[in-house]
């Protein structure tokens, strides 16, 4: 983290719901806490089946509900994320899976972590895909964010690792 900034990419299936929301919330996190300078993000799907579209009109307006824009392309995860980034935040298992399986042997100083490793102020292992559900499912969902980012903002700022475990 002394060379630059730390550098972070969420990760869902499709990079239009969960992943596009989580580096949005982490970057108006990071510059309420005067952090952006030092937190990067950016976010992809494990699919490229959405690749060039806009996030989910459902999660852009919950989030603009809370204050929060959310905007981006989609893309698909490739193997130079795990040089370009140093930690990789995956939403759920399946994505964690993806991942580690596409890592292989690929070099890179990336950690892949699971996102909600994160929470603290809610009981959840997974951050849920709300693309099939209803509004609760993207206000649950950016609960989740809110939560887990504060974190790792509050982790980054004091210099803790955030690339393990607590």
């Amino acid at each position: 983290m002394a060379n630059g900034p730390y550098r972070i990419l969420f990760v869902c299936m499709g990079n239009i719901c969960r992943s596009p929301a989580g580096e949005c919330v982490l970057r108006a996190t990071a510059q309420a806490e005067g952090m952006g300078e030092r937190i990067e993000c950016d976010s992809a799907g494990t699919i490229g089946y959405h690749a060039g579209n806009s996030p989910d009109a459902r999660m852009r307006k919950a989030a603009k509900a809370r204050g929060i824009s959310v905007e981006g392309a989609a893309r698909q995860f490739h193997a130079g994320d795990f040089s370009d980034f140093d930690l990789i935040l995956t939403m759920d298992d399946d994505n964690f899976a993806d991942i580690e399986r596409g890592r292989g042997g690929q070099d890179g100083k990336a950690v892949v972590r699971r996102f909600c490793e994160f929470v603290t102020e809610h009981e959840a292992e997974e951050v849920p895909d709300p693309y099939y559900g209803g509004a609760a499912g993207f206000e649950h969902v950016l609960d989740l964010l809110e939560d887990g980012c504060a974190e790792i903002v509050r982790r980054i700022k004091e210099n803790k690792d955030v690339g393990n475990s607590a």
